[in-house]
Order: structure tokens, then C-alpha cells, then sequence
């Protein structure tokens, strides 16, 4: 039998890595995840993607946050907007000059995923409000750890339940199915800035020290299906 756990509030898409996404109310989700997320991603000279850190695969690119970006109508290629909400012509001209480096485009993935570790990213308000208390004084929502999936647990559900979900599979809808693998690990992007949202030190620090910085439960696509707002979540 399958057990519901919750049911999804919040759907999102980040079309270009590192940037603000978009909230939606349905999205088709394959074996690469939500159709569309993560897409493209601004690159440099070295192949590297921006992001918040600087790794092995990835170049620390500060203000992309406080940018967006979204699909309009059945477009292939997203659009960009400034940090103040507007779109802009051309996203490479644009990002070129807002980071005041010549070297970087904005490029659709290639051979190298844009995901830092699996496809899809569960969270649910039972966590994240465990963090608004934990750090009472830093506006926090959603944004700051970039779920694709939002879920509504009921009153009394204890944070970090998605923990208990690991190695099982669950069922979202009528034909999506995915498999709940394990937890992100967390990096100083939720600290930073973005649009309304300030920065600050307080929330990394608060995971750290309560989970180990490990916060979500990342999942595979076992099959094809759409989710909806107000789709179940059901373990199976």
C-alpha cells in the first residue's frame, strides 16, 4: 500500500543554473528531471559553470542569484532577467557585462550535466520551517535551497523527515515515479543574497550543526510522469 506523506505545494524550474528560477503549477518530469531545469548554465573559458563556489567543475560567480530566469511560451532557450525583474535581449551580452568578464556564455549543457548531484530536489515545510526558528532573524524561504518540490507535510511532522524516505520509492500523480536516494549536501549558496532575501552566515551554520549540512532528499526518476500542485506524495 502506499503511504502519502505530504502533498506538493511549491513546483520550481531554474532554467539557468545558478539563477533565480521560476514557480509553476504543473511540470513534465523525465529521466534528466523537471523538463527544462538546469539547461543552461553561464560557462567560462575552462568549461566551468558559474555558481556560488569555486570546485573542480564549477567557477564562483558572484550576483547570478540576484538574476532569474524562466520559459516563455514553448521557447527552446530561456530568457534572463536583470535584478530588477526586466528581460534582457541577449542573456551572453548581458552576463558578460554584469560580471565584467569577457570569457563566459550562456550555454546549453552538453556532454557534462548542470546537476551538482541527481536530477530532482525534495524538501518539505516541516525542514524548512525547522529553519525559520533556528534562525529567527534571517528571512528564510524556499529559495534559499532551490527544491524542485516543496511538499506539505502534516502538523507534527518532525524536520528532516525526508531522511526516512531514503531507499524507497514514491509516486507523485498518476504516472511519476521516482526513487529518494539521499540528502544534499549544503554549500554557502544558502547563505547568499538573492533578490530579497539577505545574506547571511546563520543559515548554513544552523544545518551544520543539526544535520551535519545535509538538507532535502535528492531523487532519481524511476518513471516519466507530471506533477501538479496539490499532487500527493506517496511512498510506496
Amino acid at each position: 500500500m502506499a503511504n502519502v506523506v505530504g502533498t506538493i505545494e511549491q513546483l520550481w524550474r531554474y532554467p539557468i543554473k545558478s539563477t533565480g528560477g521560476e514557480k509553476l503549477r504543473s511540470v513534465e518530469v523525465d529521466a534528466r528531471g523537471v523538463r527544462g531545469d538546469r539547461l543552461f548554465a553561464v560557462r567560462d573559458a575552462e568549461g566551468k559553470f558559474g555558481s556560488g563556489k569555486s570546485t573542480r567543475r564549477f567557477r564562483r560567480m558572484d550576483g547570478l542569484l540576484h538574476l532569474s530566469s524562466r520559459y516563455t511560451d514553448d521557447a527552446d532557450e530561456p530568457e534572463l532577467m536583470d535584478q530588477h525583474g526586466r528581460p534582457v535581449a541577449d542573456a551572453t551580452a548581458f552576463v558578460r557585462a554584469y560580471l565584467g568578464r569577457d570569457d563566459v556564455e550562456v550555454a546549453r549543457e552538453g556532454d557534462v550535466s548542470h546537476f551538482d548531484q541527481l536530477p530532482l530536489s525534495i524538501l518539505t515545510t516541516a525542514t524548512l520551517d525547522w529553519v525559520r526558528r533556528a534562525v529567527p532573524d534571517v528571512p528564510i524561504d524556499e529559495r534559499r535551497f532551490r527544491p524542485n518540490i516543496l511538499v506539505r507535510t502534516p502538523p507534527g511532522t518532525p524536520p528532516f523527515v525526508e531522511d526516512d524516505w531514503f531507499g524507497r520509492k514514491a509516486r507523485i500523480g498518476g504516472t511519476l515515479r521516482i526513487e529518494l536516494v539521499r540528502s544534499s549536501e549544503r554549500c554557502v549558496m544558502t547563505n547568499q543574497a538573492q533578490q530579497d532575501l539577505p545574506h547571511s552566515p546563520l543559515v548554513l551554520k544552523a544545518i551544520a550543526a543539526a544535520h551535519d549540512n545535509r538538507l532535502d532528499a535528492l531523487a532519481r526518476v524511476v518513471d516519466a510522469g507530471q506533477a501538479r500542485l496539490g499532487d500527493a506524495l506517496a511512498l510506496e
